[in-house]
Formats: C-alpha cells, structure tokens, sequence
C-alpha cells in the first residue's frame, strides 16, 4: 500500500472502503448495457418498470424468444437493476433466444436487501409476464447475495418458477456469515491489536465500519513481517474460511504453509477486510441489529474443525509460539453477544435451505475469497435435513477469486439445469466431466469444471440458534 502522510479522516476511510467494495464485488455485478452491446444482441426489445416500493425493473427480450424467461438476482452492491451476471453472458444468451429479467430491489433500504428481495423478484416477474405474456418456462438466476435470494426463490417459488441455477451463492445466509467474520476480525483485534479496543459490531454509521477495516487492516499487514504475526494470520485467515490460493499465483503445494499464508495474506492486502466491515454494516442496517456473537465459542474446538488446522499448527511450531495458550484467550475473552431480535430477523429474510420447491444447481469456485465454497457444504447439509436433498445439485469450478465463472461455464450448468426441468431427472447432468463437456462445446472462453468436495464451513455455532441472551 502506498505511504500514507496525513491521519485519514472517517470520510476518507469510507471512500478507501467504498473503493474496495466496488473493486471486489466487480465479478458478481453485471454491466448495465450500452447501446452498442444492445445493438450487438440482435433486435432484442427492452422494457423497465417500477415497484409499488420503488424498485425498478430491467427485461430484454430477443426478437426470436425461445419462451424461457430468466430472472436474475444480483449481488451485494448498489440498487440498481440487473438482469445477467455479465454483459458477455447477457449478450450469449439473448443470442441463444433467453429472454431476461431482475430488479434493483428496494432502494430505500440496505444494500443487503433481503428484507425486499425475494418480493421485488417475484413482482417483477408478474410485471413483466404482464408485458410479454407467460412464458412457457421460468428459471431463476443469481449470484453472491443473489444466490441466497435464488435459494429462496426455489424454496418458495413452486407454480412461479420452474428451477433454479446459484453462482457463488451466498447460501449459508446473513448469520453464519457474520459469525465466521466475527471470529475472524475478534482474532485480528485480540492477538494483533492487544489492549486496544476496537469496535467489531453495532456500527453507527459507514464510517465506523470504513474504521476498523482500516485499523485491522493495517495491523495484518504489520504482522506479516515476522514469523510470529504470519502465524497468527493464518489463523484468523482459518476462522475466515480464506482460501490459501490467491488470483495470479500458482496453488501452493499441500504442505507449503508459508506459501499459503503468503496467499492468504495477499487477500488480506487486496482489501478484502473493507468489504467484511462494509457487508456487516449492511447486514445491521437491514436486520436492525447485531447478529452475531462469540460468547460461549471454544476457539480450540473451532480451530480443529478447520481445513488450514495443520497450516495454523505448523506455522505457530515455527514461529515458537504458543498455540494452546492463544485459543485460550480467545476463548476466555469472547463476550460479544447477539441482539435476539436481529438474529430473528435474519432467520426470517437472510437464510435459506429449509426446502426447496424446485430443482436447484449451484455452482462455486474452488478458491472463494468472499464467499467461501465450504457455505456450499452448510447449505447442502440443510436441505438434506429438509428432505429435499434429491432436488439439489452444486457443481465446482478449479479457480480463484468470486463468481469468475467464464461465460461457457455458466451456459453450460443453465443447459444441465434445463434438462432436469423438461425430464424431472438429473441423469448425470450435473456431473463435472458432464458439465466441462458442455461448457467446452459451446466455443466460448473455455471452462474448468472439476470433483471437488468442500470442507466444512468453520463457523462453531449450530444453524441459526444462538444462546439465550437477553
């Protein structure tokens, strides 16, 4: 990072922090069109609306319909109305004869926008079958935040929509995400920052929150110079559920723990802590409150249930410190608490995978600095308890970074999807080799489909409950 000369001021820190949302959230939200992009769609016809709340609404529809109609989820981000995770996907698919829709959701509210997500989706779509008439098939389609509003669409959706397809879908929803980066910024906070007190919840404004992304941020990246502050890196990296494989690097070997954490580091450079505070801001506007806690974790138990435990353990050996002791102040000094009522309204708008409705494809990379893809295994877990388990799907591609699907990857698990909606069977569809034939067929930008099998989310709380803290 550049050498700073001035103190920055809390505006200042906002727009540093604004700045990194923006650049992160880049891949999960698509480019508005241009004229030329659209002249480029062939005669596609384009129709915009507004919602009873003020949301507004974007449709494209090809000139040689098909008669299936796409409605797209958009991510965390700005309220403005998308209807495709990318212009060269949109363009692909008006090409194919998709027509497509979504919304902004409300844009009086919070840029976690579940509590009108879901209704804004589905009133956009009764304005625009209003328009167009009723299609003969209805999909829905979403990514980051928009893949839990797409879960919830295929809970919910029967007799409105016909299947699903998530990317990088958020899906383990609103609290356990709090609750992984809690742990995360409490590690960063207690072990890096000693006696300091740093607020971590119930921001009051953007500001704060642009705040105390500043000041962990810059204790990490103090830290990494000695073998003692990467050690203790690398274990809040674990609790953040960070991939050790970093965009434009090579994938550390299995047992390179300084090569992971030199890559787990780089996203701690790249800002991603700006977006963490950033969301969890967001996610306190929308639930009216803190919905996360740490009272009660055991942060040796948490530590054992992680992917990087062997990381964390060989680089605390190497750096002589002691790991034992440093989980127990963890431990010993967790007392943030919950407010009842957010955690309650974070059940009710922000999670998802207590059914499904409809078939449901997710698809995530491997290496997921935002949304990590073990949520994949949390989510999963959940609609098998639900007794939904055969309607659900999720497929994985080999590479780094949130939502960097190429657009042949995301074709080709929209193909796999249809096929299951017009049969009612799977077949093997959805498999990886299937897929990556699929996606390579089709002459685009290539495709890495690939078996995996995600790691268990490492979050230590059950679900949604949370202890009785009133």
């Amino acid at each position: 990072m550049p050498a700073v000369t001035r103190p920055r001021t809390p505006r200042t820190r906002l727009r540093i922090a604004l700045a990194a949302l923006a650049v992160l959230t880049s891949a999960a939200l698509a480019t508005l069109p241009s004229p030329a992009a659209s002249a480029d769609a062939g005669a596609a016809t384009r129709l915009t609306g507004t919602l009873s709340d003020g949301a507004t609404w974007i449709a494209d529809v090809p000139e040689r319909w098909n008669g299936t109609l796409l409605l797209f989820s958009h991510g965390f981000g700005p309220t403005v109305a998308r209807n495709a995770p990318t212009e060269a996907v949109r363009l692909e698919l008006l090409a194919q004869g998709y027509a497509m829709a979504g919304s902004s959701y409300d844009p009086q509210g919070s840029m976690w926008a579940l509590n009108s997500a879901e209704r804004d989706q589905f009133a956009t779509l009764d304005a625009v079958t209003a328009k167009i008439g009723e299609p003969r098939r209805t999909l829905a389609l979403g990514n980051s935040m928009g893949g839990l509003v797409n879960a919830q669409l295929a809970r919910d959706g029967g007799g409105r929509i016909d299947g699903a397809l998530g990317q990088c879908g958020l899906v383990a929803g609103g609290t356990d995400l709090d609750n992984y980066q809690l742990d995360a910024e409490y590690t960063i906070a207690r072990l890096l920052l000693p006696g300091q007190d740093v607020k971590l919840v119930r921001f009051g404004s953007s500001a704060e929150a642009a705040a105390t992304a500043d000041l962990l941020t810059k204790a990490v990246t103090a830290a990494q110079s000695t073998p003692q502050g990467r050690a203790r890196i690398a274990l809040a990296a674990a609790f953040l559920n960070l991939p050790a494989w970093a965009p434009g690097q090579d994938r550390p070997a299995p047992t390179d723990w300084a090569g992971q954490e030199e890559q787990q580091y780089a996203w701690f450079a790249q800002g991603i802590l700006s977006f963490v505070e950033g969301g969890r801001y967001a996610v306190e506007q929308s639930v009216g409150g803190n919905n996360s806690w740490n009272k009660g974790v055991d942060y040796a138990h948490l530590l054992s249930g992680s992917a990087h435990a062997p990381q964390v353990r060989a680089l605390y050996r190497a750096a002589g410190l002691d790991l034992r002791a440093d989980l127990r102040v963890l431990t010993e000094d967790a007392t943030i608490t919950a407010d009842p009522a957010a955690v309650r309204t974070a059940e009710r708008t922000s999670s998802a995978g207590q059914g499904l409705e409809v078939p449901l494809l997710d698809i995530h990379t491997t290496a997921d600095n935002l949304v990590p893809v073990e949520q994949e295994n949390r989510f999963a877990a959940r609609v098998r308890a639900s007794g939904d388990g055969a309607l659900l799907r999720q497929a994985y591609v080999e590479r780094q970074g949130h939502c960097t699907f190429t657009t042949a990857e995301t074709v080709a698990a929209l193909h796999a999807l249809e096929h299951r909606v017009s049969t009612g069977r799977w077949d093997d569809v959805a498999t990886p080799a299937a897929l990556q034939r699929s996606a390579t067929a089709l002459g685009l930008d290539g495709a890495a489909y690939t078996s995996y099998r995600p790691a268990p989310l490492t979050v230590g709380r059950d679900h949604q409950a949370h202890p009785t803290q009133r």
